[in-house]
């Protein structure tokens, strides 16, 4: 398996890691670490994935994979169900494993600088917009100067053309995300995902961000895309606090 892991000061205790497109066993526009069990996958080949991951990355338990709506709904890890419909979830139980998926859409990880409490946050625009941002920070329950964040792989800058309808609902709740987009062809814009999301994360008071660099449209070799691709896989984001630690 290919994998990043988060280049952050968090506790030590805190495990997190973002899994690639390969390592795994699925085949075609899937090829190879797909875990999504809702984009057309074999499912035995989903499955097997999914146990590829747990066991390369010593997980603690399976992750609490959610059904992501591009909304800003959270779920508490502990005693919810594996498979509620969220795009956020948080956690402070040792060994619970909070996931998102994405390709294309932004995922967050968050700490607190104890490492007493982590979240996995799955934001495209939509999100962006609905504020699952806003609402996974209020979720943790820490104060937002305490918290830790990492931007996962999404669409970069460069690749990421919307219309004007979407830069203007941008703009007519935040004038100041005007700077996130740059002009393109064809009464078209560029959107800058990891901008708007820092913009979001200091407005609510969090302030130590780090990654936001790698881009899922222009690599690949090494990350699904749904905009270059349609039919295609997802990349895992978790985030876990170490029971063994």
């Amino acid at each position: 398996m290919d994998w990043i892991e988060p280049d952050w000061p968090a506790a030590p205790q805190v495990r997190a890691v973002c899994t690639t497109r390969r390592g795994g066993v699925s085949g075609g526009p899937f090829a190879s670490m797909n875990p999504a069990d809702h984009v057309g996958d074999d499912p035995s080949h989903v499955q097997r994935n999914r146990a590829i991951l747990r066991n390369a990355l010593g997980l603690p338990a399976d992750p609490h994979w959610l059904r992501q709506v591009h909304g800003c709904a959270v779920a508490e890890t502990g005693g919810r169900p594996v498979g509620c419909e969220a795009d956020a979830a948080v956690a402070s139980d040792p060994g619970e494993v909070c996931a998102v998926l994405t390709a294309d859409c932004l995922p967050l990880l968050f700490c607190d600088s104890g490492g007493t409490r982590v979240a996995a946050v799955h934001a495209g625009w939509r999100g962006l917009a609905a504020g699952v941002i806003e609402a996974a920070v209020a979720a943790m329950g820490k104060p937002p100067p305490d918290l830790l964040c990492w931007l996962g792989p999404a669409i970069g800058p460069e690749a990421f053309q919307v219309g004007s309808e979407l830069r203007q609902r941008f703009v007519d709740q935040v004038p100041a995300c005007a700077v996130a987009f740059r002009p393109a062809p064809g009464d078209k814009w560029l959107a800058d995902l990891f901008a708007l999301a820092r913009q979001r994360l200091a407005a609510v008071g969090v302030d130590r961000v780090w990654g936001g660099y790698l881009c899922t449209y222009s690599e690949p070799g090494r990350f699904f895309s749904y905009r270059r691709e349609g039919t295609t896989g997802r990349m895992a984001s978790l985030i876990w606090i170490d029971p063994d630690s």
